[in-house]
């Protein structure tokens, strides 16, 4: 009882109302939602305060920003179920619309910041794409290695812009979307706000992830373990918050020796090989399922696919070593 009066309390003001109407749209800054409401950011975080300690919203900082949320846990998702139901009067339907058009000019501002990042760097990264096999076949192979296989809550580590998150959508229930870039997860906001599933944005270190044991089904790491110094200890530490039974796809380049990647991609790593692979999944608890590679320009573009054992684990399913030659 003591819960539901907290929640009725802190939802019984016109700017709180207008909050969580604003929140059942997207996640918002606080700095985001003081422009909406036309309020200052003061006193837009004592709303926010009061909604937090209600157990309404919930609160995540990335850099120097706080995003806001409706929370999942506790009776408030069925309380605002059926808020577009609840009796506004025309004054208060008319400020809820203007704040709807507000919350579009937030949209597009997002969408304008990515489009602007999207052109700052398109010469690097058509570069380094230049060097390998199409990003079209690359994509294909990995929804194809993971045909069939039940992904369900899917992990995206080094989610960067989220183009990951957006080809896997279709084929999962969840997805937590991980990057340490504040600036990264900005991006990935604005390209992932129309996707069929929910996606929660994390700020968050590979080597430090902040979800608990064996609370994901799936995981993918595309083109982000090169960046470590220690690949051993992320695949461990991605292994940790996997299920038995649950999958870890890496999708990197093979061993290759141009040190240019090192300089001007800030690449730790020039690569990897089967054996390493399979070495850190084997002491991480796991078992490298399969192995693809990739072949057409200089750089060869390697899949390995591995599980993480259960209690009912079977003897491993041997390596397909097959390559796959395709087009440059």
């Amino acid at each position: 009882m003591t819960e539901l009066l907290d929640i009725f309390r802190a939802l019984a003001d016109p700017t709180r109302l207008r909050v969580v109407a604003l929140l059942r749209e997207m996640e918002l800054a606080i700095g985001e939602l003081a422009v909406v409401l036309e309020q200052s950011q003061p006193r837009v975080s004592r709303h926010v305060r009061i909604l937090a300690d209600a157990g309404i919203i919930e609160r995540r900082r990335e850099g120097s920003w706080v995003f806001l949320r409706i929370a999942e846990d506790g009776p408030v998702g069925q309380i605002l179920a059926r808020a577009e139901l609840w009796p506004f009067s025309p004054r208060e339907a008319l400020i809820i619309g203007y704040d709807a058009q507000r919350l579009a000019a937030i949209r597009t501002e997002r969408a304008a910041v990515a489009e602007r990042y999207f052109a700052d760097h398109a010469a690097e990264w058509d570069k380094i794409r230049s060097r390998h096999v199409a990003e079209s076949e690359v994509e294909a192979a990995m929804l194809a290695m993971v045909a069939g296989r039940r992904l369900g809550h899917l992990l995206d580590i080094g989610t960067g812009t989220g183009r990951m998150a957006e080809i896997f959508a279709p084929t999962v229930r969840r997805i937590t979307a991980l990057d340490r870039s504040p600036e990264m997860l900005r991006i990935a906001r604005a390209k992932l706000a129309d996707q069929p599933v929910p996606i929660d944005l994390v700020q968050g270190d590979f080597l430090n992830l902040p979800l608990a044991d064996a609370s994901i089904d799936s995981i993918v790491i595309h083109q982000a373990l090169h960046f470590a110094h220690e690949p051993d200890r992320v695949i461990a530490e991605a292994s940790r918050v996997l299920r038995g039974g649950g999958h870890l796809l890496i999708v990197d380049f093979a061993p290759h020796e141009d040190e240019e990647m090192r300089t001007v991609a800030a690449h730790a790593r020039l690569g990897f090989s089967d054996a390493q692979i399979r070495g850190w999944f084997a002491s991480a608890g796991m078992v490298l399922e399969t192995a693809q590679t990739l072949e057409g320009g200089d750089l060869a573009v390697k899949l390995w696919l591995g599980r993480r054992r259960s209690d009912e684990d079977q003897s491993p399913v041997r390596e397909d070593g097959q390559r796959k030659r395709l087009a440059a």
